[in-house]
């Protein structure tokens, strides 16, 4: 089978960074940009997570990001965000809950509902995917989501990892958000997840010889 060179490829089955890798790597003639991960699933997680604790709506907070891996590891930082044109972080005003609630809940709410209702989040996932698909063809009028897209080296991440990053979307590109002021404990995490995935990447490499 042959791909068209502008095919937009979305992968979601896990680990949905690490098959994308593998997909990207299988296909050299198709650009790598070509290839994404999904990391909306998380995205509109941690913006559920979010609004309900300012008791706002999901669509007043804007510039969440959320980086790295689709799994647990993942570093959902609303260190940027705003609602209602103020900062997430100055409103929440709670380390703690970051750290403690926050990062976990949203790493681990897919397993979260699997136990609850023995039945994994599909309708969700689902409809991640179509936002994804949707903002990387028409556009996202300027605001930030999450795709699992290939580095560039951009943020310390080795080239060609996929690996979640904030962008915005418009023409049918995507265009990463770059400058963003990474902290120490930020670093630590997004270091966290990407060793996480070099180890997947590791794992993965007779499959690609």
């Amino acid at each position: 089978a042959v791909a068209k060179k502008t095919v937009k490829v979305l992968v979601v089955g896990n680990p949905a960074n690490t098959n994308a890798y593998i997909a990207m790597k299988s296909a050299p003639d198709i650009p790598a940009k070509n290839f994404t991960a999904m990391l909306r699933l998380d995205h509109n997680r941690a913006l559920s997570q979010l609004a309900n604790k300012l008791n706002k709506p999901v669509a007043d907070i804007e510039k969440l990001v959320v980086w790295g891996n689709h799994s647990p590891t993942m570093y959902p930082d609303y260190r940027f965000a705003t609602i209602d044109g103020k900062s997430v972080k100055d409103s929440i005003n709670d380390p703690v809950w970051n750290k403690d609630v926050f990062i976990p809940t949203v790493g681990k709410r897919g397993a979260a509902i699997i136990d609850a209702r023995g039945l994994s989040s599909a309708a969700s996932a689902a409809n991640a995917a179509i936002d994804h698909m949707r903002d990387w063809v028409l556009g996202t009028n300027g605001k930030w989501v999450t795709m699992g897209i290939p580095s560039k080296g951009e943020y310390g991440i080795p080239a060609e990892v996929i690996y979640g990053y904030p962008v915005i979307c418009e023409n049918g590109e995507y265009k990463m958000v770059e400058g963003l002021e990474i902290d120490e404990f930020s670093r630590e995490r997004m270091n966290h997840t990407l060793n996480e995935l070099l180890e997947e990447q590791a794992g993965v490499k007779h499959l690609l010889s």
